[in-house]
């Protein structure tokens, strides 16, 4: 066991997504001290611990074996032992291995800490050059049937910037089913080898990015970056179809304040606005 005086804990290690230069001195560090590795692939883990000149020994955890690991690791943790959790490349838990583990250390009240690092969902993200401030992550597509429609359904309505992660193996069929979903002329980017020697970003319309791999192919670790649907723009109503809204509601048993309320809300405008076009048709009515 390490001679490091904080208690027991869970350490969720960022580890280089391609270049070995992106590993933090506090990782290193992490993967020197700890009294256990837990690893997606070990001998992928361990060229990395070598290069740290680290002899902590590994435990492999993967999406095979971890529900039934996670009790003893507690324990461990428990014990006092501090666990460092890396994944093959960058942020653990990140559509990789982890997430059990550390909600059920959270859960048991253990200590989680994080070592931040590289990440290709926000390394494609700042490269790509499309909005950053609202995203939403999505991972892997389901790769068939009903689930996979449901989620390109879903996606076809968020406004949100979306970052998803691509197999080269399946980036042909992805990017064709997104154009088709989402629209073949949302703009998009498809990030290649991100850190790496061959790094590439393309950006263009998820069109162009479909044809481009259909005609080409493509290898390596991808990641595409897709602008989100435009924002629904409300349809301006006239003051005589708010005045005809609300006397409809009225007709099906509503008070007029309610139905005035539930006019201005629909319509995105001020009751006021609202009130005075009822007044104002009646007024209309009146004269006739």
């Amino acid at each position: 066991m390490s001679d490091d005086p904080q208690p027991g804990a869970l350490v969720v290690v960022a580890t280089p997504i391609g270049n070995l230069g992106d590993l933090s001195p506090r990782a290193a560090e992490a993967l020197r001290t700890a009294d256990l590795v837990l690893a997606e692939d070990t001998r992928r883990t361990g060229k990395l611990l070598a290069h740290v000149d680290s002899e902590v020994r590994q435990l492999s955890l993967h999406e095979h074996n971890e529900r039934e690991r996670v009790p003893e690791l507690l324990v461990r943790i428990e014990a006092g032992e501090r666990l460092v959790l890396v994944s093959d490349a960058g942020t653990p838990a990140l559509s990789d291995p982890g997430y059990r583990l550390i909600a059920a250390a959270a859960a048991a009240g253990l200590r989680v800490e994080a070592v931040p690092g590289a990440s290709a969902l926000l390394a494609a993200l700042v490269v790509s050059g499309l909005p950053s401030d609202r995203v939403a992550f999505e991972g892997f597509l389901p790769r068939k049937g009903g689930s996979r429609r449901d989620r390109l359904a879903e996606l076809a309505n968020e406004v949100r910037t979306i970052v998803l992660y691509v197999s080269p193996h399946r980036a042909d069929d992805d990017l064709v089913d997104l154009a088709d979903a989402l629209g073949p002329d949302r703009p998009a980017a498809l990030c290649r080898e991100l850190t790496k020697l061959h790094e590439e970003v393309v950006r263009g319309s998820l069109g162009d990015l479909a044809a481009r791999v259909a005609e080409h192919g493509i290898r390596g670790e991808l990641t595409v970056v897709i602008g989100g649907a435009p924002e629904p723009v409300a349809r301006v109503l006239t003051p005589h179809q708010l005045a005809a809204r609300v006397h409809e509601l009225e007709s099906e048993g509503s008070g007029r304040k309610a139905a005035i309320a539930t006019v201005a809300q629909a319509a995105g405008v001020p009751k006021r606005v609202v009130f005075d076009a009822v007044v104002a048709a009646k007024h209309a009515d009146a004269g006739r």
